[in-house]
């Protein structure tokens, strides 16, 4: 163990995920510091804690752990499993990988032209516009003089 280390991380057989502090750091500030990274002291083995409710995603707050510590400025030594720098990091969502690149694609399709349509749309619908010399009835136009007579 080199001199500047300041915490260990490991898998021990009984108590799972397991962290303890060397005699480089105040036994006070590893206790602060290990407790608000969801660690708990090992009862009978002093200096030693593991981590609480290993079975809720264990290896990734362990990771996380030893991440947090070595941003802080500490020595941290863990197995190489435990070690956020060796593994690799978690799976990235699927959402959030292929969501923009299927927007990408889904607007140059809205804005790309048919092949399908050879000829441009007309601009207006006769058959809505109303007639030069239409009067308005009951909400419809209608063509003076045209139509049937009463």
């Amino acid at each position: 163990m080199p001199l500047s280390d300041h915490f260990r991380f490991g898998a021990h057989p009984d108590h799972g995920f397991a962290a303890a502090a060397t005699a480089n750091i105040p036994a006070h500030l590893a206790d602060w510091f290990l407790v608000r990274e969801q660690f708990e002291p090992v009862p009978d083995i002093p200096g030693l804690y593991r981590l609480s409710n290993p079975e809720q995603d264990g290896i990734r707050r362990t990771r996380q752990a030893v991440h947090d510590l070595r941003r802080q400025g500490y020595e941290v030594q863990a197995d190489y499993s435990l070690d956020p720098g060796h593994s690799t990091g978690p799976p990235q969502s699927a959402v959030r990988n292929g969501l923009p690149d299927r927007r990408n694609y889904i607007a140059q399709a809205a804005a790309t032209r048919s092949p399908q349509q050879r000829t441009a749309p007309a601009a207006t619908l006769p058959e809505l516009l109303p007639q030069p010399g239409a009067v308005p009835v009951g909400g419809r136009t209608q063509a003076a003089g045209k139509g049937r007579s009463r």
